[in-house]
């Protein structure tokens, strides 16, 4: 029988509000509220479509050598979108999953198993991961470091349970700019959304207001909930000092942030289906397009610290 704590999926206010001040607190809350339904809410999937966008996260910041690894970990794993759909992609073959949110690791796992995939897990804090030294040949995690109080601390956790030779690759981290454009360009266009559905005829297209109440809620925690922002210097700086070898960080989506989170803040604020396929194919190849020209045109042109997404690897040389 398993000893990881429940789920907590219905915060209360008084919850909430002592949250506010214990961030490891608010990270379970937050992460327990959203994991039924996170998938949704970000367009996660386990099909041809993220196994891509996975697999070429993956390549773009470590290449194509090492394929494929043993064993794998995720950290902060949320629904295990990284680490499942790189195994899927062959990136690795047998997996582990952890979170602090036990939420979060119970639907990880059920992903997991719906797809056939060997992978365990368990709710565990990145400062201290209760694997023992050399356990892992890869350990990856997508949006998680911002998370993390003490980065350069988990980091040196990460080198510890790496095997000698073995690589990690965080991806999705803000950096610092990008994520100052982004939430601005995010408030924007819910402020627009909420307040334009008020008119009677588009009364359809506006949420019930218990949900848009429970979103401002879940937003007072994820303000909590998202500790740092980087520049993409001082996280390679940091991952050195952590012992990594080989550390390096890309960045990338200028454009494409610029699209993807006022689309992902519209999605948000009406009712769920309402778009449809169609939108949902606009917005993907959209975000592709734009994707392309960031990686291709503008990232030669662009200082790297204005994209939006930095990724950073390295391995463990001893």
């Amino acid at each position: 029988m398993s000893t990881d704590p429940a789920p907590n999926p219905h915060a209360t206010a008084d919850e909430v509000a002592a949250a506010l001040h214990d961030r490891k607190l608010a990270n379970v809350l937050y992460h327990d509220w959203e994991a039924g339904s996170y998938d949704e809410k970000w367009s996660i999937s386990y099909d041809e479509r993220c196994i891509t966008y996975a697999a070429d996260r993956f390549r773009f910041a470590a290449g194509e050598g090492g394929w494929p690894y043993e064993h794998a970990l995720e950290l902060g794993c949320g629904t295990g979108f990284f680490l499942l759909n790189l195994m899927q992609a062959g990136v690795a073959k047998r997996g582990s999953v952890t979170d602090l949110s036990p939420g979060m690791v119970q639907t990880a796992l059920r992903n997991a198993e719906g797809l056939g995939l060997d992978v365990d897990g368990r709710v565990a804090d990145a400062e201290t991961i209760p694997y023992p030294d050399a356990t892992f040949d890869l350990v990856v995690g997508h949006a998680v470091l911002h998370h993390i109080p003490d980065v350069e601390l988990a980091l040196r956790e990460v080198l510890r349970v790496l095997k000698p030779g073995g690589r990690f690759v965080f991806a999705g981290e803000p950096t610092t700019v990008g994520d100052f454009y982004a939430r601005r360009l995010g408030a924007l266009t819910w402020k627009a959304a909420t307040t334009i559905t008020r008119l009677p005829v588009l009364a359809d297209w506006r949420r019930p207001q218990e949900e848009l109440d429970e979103s401002s809620r879940a937003a007072a925690l994820e303000a909590v909930v998202d500790i740092h922002t980087f520049d993409p210097a001082e996280l390679e700086e940091t991952a050195r000092r952590a012992g990594a070898g080989d550390a390096r960080v890309v960045t990338e989506e200028f454009t494409a942030a610029m699209l993807g989170w006022p689309v992902r803040t519209f999605e948000a604020a009406v009712p769920p289906g309402k778009l449809g396929m169609g939108w949902a194919m606009f917005a993907y190849r959209s975000w592709q397009r734009l994707s392309w020209l960031d990686q291709n045109v503008l990232s030669r042109v662009v200082p790297r610290g204005w994209f939006y997404n930095a990724l950073v690897t390295g391995t463990r040389s001893r």
